[in-house]
Order: C-alpha cells, then structure tokens, then sequence
C-alpha cells in the first residue's frame, strides 16, 4: 500500500485502483491494493484522476447508481433535475428532445460524457431523452468550464455517468415494471470480477403510448457492458460499449399543436471507450484512451394524405455524425503532494446529412458533408503547499483544421479553515466549437460562415462548505458569475445577399447562488435539499429581430429560482420510501404561435414524486431476493410546461418487481 500525504492529512487511494474506468478512475500508484479503506469521498471528473473531494475547487455532485434505482429514476435527465443549478427541459412527452442547461449556458455548453466517451454531437448539442440509469454505477456532475481537459463542449460543466463495475462472484438480476401511458420496463443485467478481471453487461427496454391522443409511441433499446483487467499491479486497462436505439412517433407541429398523424424519428447511437494504463515507475504513470462516438438518426413527415398538398407537405431527413479520438497523457507523482498531467489529444470528426421534401412548389433534395479535425496539448497540476491547502492550475491548447487555435485555462484552490469548514475559489475559460452546418451550410436557406470562432465562456466561482456531526450535516453554498462570448447568431437577411447567416455578434452572463445541505438523521432518515438563484440575461443580441433575445432580456427557458428538497427513509433494512418535491420559478420562453413571435412567461409550478423499493423475500440457498418498486410522478397531477405550447405528463404510476440472484 501506498500513501499519499497531502495538507497534513493521509489520503488513503488505494481503494482507486479496484476503479477501472474509461477516460477516468485511475490507480494512484503501481503499489496500491484493493482491499483497503479509502478514507475521504473520492471524485474522478474533475481532474480525469480520483482525487479527494475536498482537494477539488469547483462545485461537484454525485448521484449514486444504488440511490437512483431506489427512486425508481430510468433516465439520466430525470435524474439530472436535482442537481443544483441544473434546469432539465422536454419538448413534450417522453423520447422528446431533452435539454439541460446548466447555470445559464446553453444547452449544447455541457458536456455529457459515458466514461470518457462524448456523447455531444459535433459541436456540442446532446439529447437526453434516450440515456437511461441502468448499469450505472454514479454519475458526477461538475459545475464550472472544465474545456483544459475535455476541450470543446465543457464551457459551464461536465456530466460523465460511470458504468457499473463488476465485482465478486456472478449474480445478476431481472426487473420489470408497467404503469401509465401503457408504459412497459425491463431490464436484466449481469457482473461478476476477480482481482485480475471485472464485468458487467446490461440491456434494457421500454416504451410507452405517450401522453398525446395518437402517435405518440416511444420505444428505446439499451445496450451496455464494460470489461477490466488488471494482469499485474503496474498495468490497467478498461474497454466499454454503450448502444441504444430508438423510436419516436410525434404529432405535434412547431407550436405544439397536434395536427401530424404519420411523423417520427428514429435514433441511433453506438459509443466505444478503450483506456489502458501502466505505471513506468512508483511515480510516474502512463495513459492513453480511444473514444468513438458514432450517431445515426432520421425523421420521416411524409404527405399525412391526398388532400395535404399546402405549404411544405412532405419531409425526410438522414443524418450520420462521427467523433473518434485518441488521447495520451502522463501522471506525475511528484514530491510535496504535488500531481502532474501532461497529454496530447487528436479528434476527428465527420458529419453527413440528407433532405428531401415535397412542397406545393415542387419537390427539393438537398445533402451536406464535411468533416474536420482537431489538435490539442494540455498541461494541469496539483499542489499542497501548506497545510489544509490544495491549488490547482491548467491551461490547454487547441488548434482545430475549421477555426483554428483556442487557449482555455483553469484555477483554483481549496482551503480547510477549521475543522469541517473549507472554502474554495476557482476560475477558467470554456469554449464550444461551432457546428458543422453553422459552419459549412450550402443550401437555400442558410450558408455557414467558415470564419466563425468558437463560443466561449470567461467564469469565476466562490464557495463555502461546513460539515457538522461528524458528517452527519453538510451545508455548503457557491456563487457564480459567467460571461459569454461570440455566441453564434443566425441572422436571416445578411448585410450582401449570397454572405453567410451565420456570425459571433451575441453575448450573455449569468451569475448566481447555489445552496445545498444534507443531513443523514436518526433511524435511517435522510434529508437532501438545493435552492439555485439565476440571473441569466442577453447583453448583446446582435441582429436578432425582436421578440426573441432583445438586449438585457431574460435567457430563455431558464427559471430564476429553483428549488428540491428529498426526505428519505429506510424501512427496517428492507427497503426505503422517498419523497421529492421540486419548485421552478417563473421563466421566459417565445410563443411561435404568432409571428414574430412574442415572448411570454411560463408560471411557477411545483412536482411532488413518490417511491418505494421495499424487499419482500430476503435472498437464501436457492432463493433470489425479490423486491417491490413503485414510482409515482407528478403526484399532485399538476399542470405545466417546460416548453410554451407543449404538455407535460400528468400523474404517471409505475408498479414493478426486481429479481436478484
């Protein structure tokens, strides 16, 4: 075993080394052993190596993979509604495009990754509609630009979702649930490990009829498995595979009317993660990782009948995107607590689409590809030079084939004041590529600008964080200040016909507070709560026309004041029933029923969940255990919008059973 000394304290890590996951947990040296207790929370996203939480700067979350399945939570977005300054918002019902926006940026600023593998499309934008929990272990949440290692994308947070890691003999089990919406869950999933090798394989499906009246169906397919191998104690390697697959019908038009009894896309997206390491010395570790990121995806609007011959009647779309990259980095363990990350990056990627339509004014085909690549060296280290006092700083290079070169850095530094009381500071830099078509369009109705620079973000963060009760009560509180930059504008009429549509003309900020506290009370009672304060507004529209993003307007769909609070309660060791009650404020958003269109205000609403994981038969010799879910969302049936002209799912029960071996 190998300890590691850092402000007066010994950090145990060894218990890192049992961790094999792609583009992250690594061992902290080549001596570490499994079976050793690791003393402080470890976090890995924050700084690609697991660190202590209390050495990280910036804000972090992590939701337990266990916690989840008690809350009978399927979807990574449903679970990302109680992270504190995160606003999750559908586009009507389930499989619709979810978007999260995290402290104020826009929604294609986060980074979502599956161990180490993006899950953004080319130029940032991500759907979660089709991420589910299963086979997930935690998922980390880190607040603030973290673009020096995970370059584009990472401008206001990173989301990685680690994949269950396998362990003891082999066991499994089997889960099914039905409710509301003729909705229908099953997963089945198996793991098992050794010292030398780990694994887990899961896949999982479910559908629904949707909330709408007709064509509303939504089915998804999950497929995901992670494998490790440690052949000796100086070497490490992780390969994960993560593919989904999905179908969603959709009969409402762009201002949420239902009109449409024919129309659906369909999604595909296969993700590739293989990472290896091995220790060239006690001090000095050796990494490198290989990511893919292959999304296929088609909408098909065809004539809904003979009599539908106004307007743009008919449409399909095909659309392929690639990201495949390679990363190589070197760890440093150096003396005086000091870590050291030095590595390279290379990103291909390509993207092709295909359109055709039928219109009263004639059938139109139109197809676009292009492809790009990029370079990047970065540099990050950590340091305790006193006592209770941890600083890290780190600075990337990009040199991209399509905009060129971009510097982003980062610092910060954690201090523990007194017993249980540690504040923390840290500022940075996050930048987001532009899109391929912002980029390279050529067709009727748009033309990309080739001369476009990448969005970026300048932030800064303070935090206060006291535990009490020998951990038993943490309260901590952060605020925020974000400005952004050369955000890309469409403009519709160019100043020179034939000039692009695309240009760097708008900026935004948006500063805030964000409180949190959790308190693990007697005879299993557990409280968790969070109150986010955002002042998101535009301080340069650019040529936006009005109704839209007018000078020191509110960002849209971006509430002021959110709030959740999770009271919990183990059930005799058999079980746990919890109960969560999210509030979100008044927030702003474009009514495209009119033209232009107007802004409105969407009102306050309050959501109250309910769940129930109870065990009903204790698992013995030649019996499995069998447990009891029940999920109960929008229990109030309260009625509200995330998006202006689009429902929300009312009250939906879910009643399930999960079988282990």
């Amino acid at each position: 075993m190998r300890e590691i000394r850092r402000n007066g304290r010994t950090w145990v890590v060894a218990a890192a080394a049992a961790v094999v996951v792609v583009g992250g947990a690594r061992p902290a040296s080549a001596q570490d052993v499994r079976d050793t207790t690791m003393l402080e929370p470890m976090v890995v996203t924050a700084n690609r190596l697991p660190m202590p939480r209390a050495a990280v700067p910036t804000a972090v979350t992590v939701l337990d993979g266990q916690d989840l399945q008690e809350q009978g939570i399927r979807s990574v977005a449903e679970a990302l509604r109680d992270v504190a300054g995160m606003a999750i918002v559908q586009n009507g019902s389930y499989g619709g495009v979810t978007s999260a926006f995290i402290r104020g940026g826009e929604s294609d600023h986060l980074k979502v990754l599956v161990d180490g593998v993006p899950v953004n499309a080319p130029g940032g934008a991500v759907d979660l509609a089709d991420l589910t929990t299963d086979n997930v272990e935690r998922i980390e949440i880190v607040r603030g630009p973290v673009s020096v290692l995970y370059g584009s994308d990472a401008v206001t947070g990173v989301v990685q979702i680690f994949t269950r890691r396998g362990d003891g003999p082999l066991h499994g089990d089997v889960s099914l649930r039905a409710g509301t919406y003729t909705s229908l869950d099953a997963v089945g999933g198996i793991a098992g490990g050794s010292e030398m090798l780990d694994y887990s394989f899961a896949v999982s499906r479910s559908r629904t009829d949707g909330i709408y009246e007709y064509n509303n169906e939504y089915a998804n397919t999950v497929w995901s498995s992670a494998v490790g191998l440690r052949p000796d104690a100086r070497t490490d390697a992780g390969v994960t595979v993560r593919y989904g697959t999905s179908r969603y019908h959709y009969p409402t038009d762009g201002v949420g009317a239902v009109v449409d009894a024919n129309a659906f896309q369909e999604r595909d997206q296969f993700l590739l993660g293989v990472d290896a390491g091995r220790f060239l010395t006690s001090a000095l570790e050796l990494r490198g990782a290989l990511a893919m990121n292959q999304m296929d995806g088609s909408i098909d609007d065809r004539q809904d009948g003979p009599a539908d011959t106004l307007g743009f009647f008919g449409y399909s779309s095909v659309r392929t995107a690639t990201r495949r990259s390679a990363d190589i980095r070197m760890n440093g363990y150096l003396p005086h607590a000091t870590t050291l990350t030095i590595g390279g990056t290379l990103e291909w990627q390509r993207e092709r689409t295909a359109d055709e339509s039928e219109s009263e004014f004639g059938p139109g085909i139109s197809s676009f590809e292009a492809e790009r690549t990029s370079r990047a060296v970065y540099a990050q280290a950590q340091v305790a030079p006193a006592a209770g006092l941890t600083v890290t700083a780190g600075s990337r290079i990009e040199d991209n084939s399509a905009f060129g070169t971009f510097v982003s850095y980062r610092g910060g530094a954690s201090l523990g004041v007194a017993t249980g009381l540690r504040l923390r500071a840290s500022l940075g830099r996050g930048f987001k590529e532009p899109t391929f078509f912002e980029t390279f369009a050529d067709g009727p109705f748009a033309r990309g600008n080739p001369a476009l620079r990448p969005e970026r973000s300048d932030s800064w963060e303070a935090g206060i964080e006291q535990t009490l009760f020998e951990g038993a009560l943490v309260v901590s509180s952060t605020y925020f200040d974000q400005r952004f930059r050369d955000l890309v504008e469409y403009v519709f009429a160019p100043p020179v016909a034939g000039d692009p549509n695309y240009y760097n003309v708008a900026a935004a900020t948006a500063r805030g507070v964000e409180a949190e506290v959790s308190l693990e009370g007697p005879r299993g009672l557990r409280f968790l709560g969070s109150y986010t304060y955002l002042q998101a507004q535009v301080t340069e529209a650019g040529e936006q026309p009005g109704g839209g993003l007018e000078d020191g307007s509110r960002l849209l769909r971006r509430p002021s004041h959110t709030a959740r609070a999770r009271i919990a309660k183990r059930l005799w060791q058999r079980g746990v029933v919890s109960t969560t009650v999210r509030y979100t404020g008044t927030r702003d958003d474009l009514d495209f029923a009119t033209f232009p269109a107007t802004r409105v205000t969407l009102p306050v609403y309050v959501r109250v969940d309910l769940a129930l994981d109870l065990r009903l038969w204790e698992p013995a010799a030649g019996r499995p255990s069998v447990v009891g879910t029940l999920r109960v969302e929008n229990l109030l049936d309260v009625d509200y919008q995330e998006i202006q002209g689009f429902r929300t799912p009312g009250r939906a029960v879910a009643l399930g059973v999960r079988v282990g071996v």
